[in-house]
């Protein structure tokens, strides 16, 4: 039986989510809601999707509903959806404070329904294809670079961009965040359009992030440097690279690379190429979500973690 859900906001990303639930195998899209009259008018002349007069009368027909509507208005439709005993699928940043993150967190709990934040680069198939390989980095690099759009620029760059890799750090750093220092430059919006972010966790992982919307190029690259391995995540171009180091062999073969260091250990360097399976991430999320519904388990994107994402990158903000 597929989940009936519907759409709050069809904006760009909004009608992205309207076709690919359309699509699923796992949802039966029932319409969407938006309040500008035109666009709704064309979103329904253009791809025939069922208009709903109200938010109300969408969630009364929905077992789901997703939020695609701008950050401002996150916290009064989740209220309005977890308070009718229907799920919540929530577009990132999850809210605008994070006084309504967590006013969202505990309503979920009073009224037992499901939310998922939708951090998409957790569902990259790049980083699907290594997240198992990271354990314990303790330095990681992080650009996203974005060439200049008007649409966004409403917000900093932080709550724009960065906070994908912020979410993505803190899914792979068992750690608490122990400071942050941040520095951040406006030069074509009134808010930050570039901010360099330096996160210290208490196990001595630092994470050192840039993120900028006025770069000549597009880039969403990531670095993880552990014990004894480099791993690279091309988000963008869906890349990975893998370079390790083990003991190296008693007699090198003629194309070993081997490194000695002062103390004379010697180390073979090796590559790896995982296999990346090339997947739609939003739909992926989007279905991830109906299979913790459908088999009451936890979301891979908790709001929960939604919510650690916005505190950091508030405090980023805040600097």
């Amino acid at each position: 039986m597929k989940l009936k859900a519907g759409v709050l906001g069809a904006g760009h990303l909004g009608k992205i989510h309207l076709r690919l639930l359309n699509q699923s195998e796992q949802y039966e899209l029932m319409g969407f809601y938006d309040p500008d009259e035109a666009n709704a008018q064309k979103v329904v002349q253009e791809f025939g999707y069922h208009r709903f007069d109200s938010i109300e009368a969408l969630i009364a027909a929905c077992e789901v509903v997703d939020v695609v509507t701008p950050t401002l208005f996150h916290f009064a439709c989740a209220e309005k959806i977890i308070k009718a005993g229907r799920h919540l699928f929530i577009e990132k940043p999850i809210a605008t404070t994070v006084e309504e993150a967590e006013a969202i967190i505990a309503l979920a709990k009073e009224y037992k329904v499901k939310g998922q934040v939708g951090h998409v680069e957790r569902f990259n198939p790049a980083f699907l294809a290594v997240r198992e390989q990271i354990h314990e980095p303790m330095f990681i690099e992080a650009h996203r670079l974005a060439e200049f759009n008007p649409r966004g620029t409403d917000v900093p760059v932080v709550l724009d961009l960065m906070i994908h890799d912020i979410d993505v750090i803190l899914s792979v750093v068992k750690s608490k965040v122990k400071h942050i220092s941040a520095s951040s430059a406006m030069v074509i919006s009134h808010s930050p359009d570039i901010t360099n972010a330096r996160i210290a966790f208490e196990n001595g992982c630092v994470a050192n992030l840039t993120a900028s919307r006025i770069s000549m190029k597009n880039m969403r690259k990531t670095r993880f440097f552990q014990k004894d391995a480099y791993i690279s995540v091309d988000f963008l171009e869906k890349k990975v690279e893998v370079v390790k180091m083990k003991e190296a062999p008693e007699v090198p073969g003629d194309f070993d690379m081997i490194l000695q260091n002062a103390e004379g250990e010697r180390r073979q360097i090796y590559f790896e190429h995982p296999e990346i399976h090339n997947n739609n991430a939003i739909l992926d999320e989007l279905e991830a979500f109906a299979e913790a519904i459908r088999t009451d388990s936890t979301p891979r994107v908790t709001l929960e973690q939604g919510t650690e994402a916005l505190r950091v990158a508030k405090q980023i903000l805040s600097l």
